[in-house]
């Protein structure tokens, strides 16, 4: 048998493996069954955004950016199925905001991104906290602010990026920091007044690409949204029915002072396999 010139002996086979990939980014809990002749595969995963936090009488904190890790050469076997689980985005509640979840794939222990830290109120003290991740590489996300007692709404934080943390929730005055470096999502502005702390922004699943960044403050109206990184969505103005929403994948909600809910960014997790193909970003992209 001959293949591009080279003879095989009688007998031997030779096994082309294509390139593939798969990915969840609605949450809940999935089996990913691995194809035939498949023995490694890479992953990453992002957890949920932390909720808002809210307050109708006084300032609040948004939620904290999701962490984002990713892993090389995880060995399958083929026809055996492995967990993958999709976090949720956390929820606002009245005082302090939910804490977004955990995405990860076959276990925690091997690739996983933990979600943000809800939100806080005047009266309970503190921001949302970033959430860590556990890979050979990837970002904790995002803390939001906190200003202590007063009438301030800061701002989400962003997702973490393939190789740093995504940017910090904004106060009042300083605005936020952008996403540093490794493509993270941008924090949220905060606000003064206007009731609303800007959400922080997303990160995509494709690999890493541009940083997100940060929103900026403002004194009289909503906070400004972070931007996505590395292809992931901006944080989601507020509407009549919802509160600022936090970027996909993994961004933190804003803050809020009206009833209507800041929910995280939802998680995903995607898996890719093929010769050569590896996180951060060789030949990452989508098929």
């Amino acid at each position: 048998m001959i293949i591009s010139g080279i003879t095989l002996p009688a007998g031997l086979t030779f096994t082309h493996i294509l390139p593939g990939q798969n990915e969840y980014t609605t949450a809940g809990t999935y089996t990913w069954t691995c194809p035939p002749n498949v023995t490694s595969v890479s992953a990453v995963a992002i957890g949920g955004g932390g909720g808002g936090g809210r307050n109708g009488g006084g300032g609040a904190s948004g939620g904290g950016g999701a962490g984002l890790g990713w892993r090389n050469n995880i060995s399958v076997t083929p026809g055996v199925g492995y967990t993958v689980v999709v976090a949720a985005g956390g929820t606002m509640a009245l005082n302090n905001g939910f804490a977004g979840g955990t995405s990860y794939f076959i276990d925690p222990s091997i690739v996983a991104g933990y979600g943000g830290g809800g939100g806080g109120t005047f009266t309970v003290s503190g921001g949302g906290a970033g959430g860590t991740y556990v890979g050979d590489g990837g970002g904790s996300g995002g803390s939001s602010a906190w200003l202590g007692v007063g009438y301030f709404w800061t701002g989400g934080g962003g997702a973490g990026g393939y190789a740093g943390n995504g940017g910090d929730g904004g106060g009042t005055v300083s605005g936020s920091t952008a996403a540093e470096s490794g493509s993270g999502g941008g924090g949220g502005g905060g606000s003064l007044n206007a009731s609303q702390g800007g959400a922080g922004g997303g990160v995509g699943i494709y690999g890493q690409g541009g940083n997100g960044g940060g929103g900026t403050a403002n004194s009289s109206t909503e906070g400004i949204q972070g931007g996505g990184g590395s292809g992931g969505g901006g944080g989601i103005p507020s509407t009549s029915t919802s509160g600022m929403m936090g970027g996909l994948y993994g961004g933190g909600a804003g803050s809020r002072t009206a009833a209507n809910n800041s929910f995280g960014g939802n998680g995903a997790v995607r898996i890719i396999w093929g010769e050569g193909r590896a996180f951060p970003s060789t030949d990452t992209g989508n098929l």
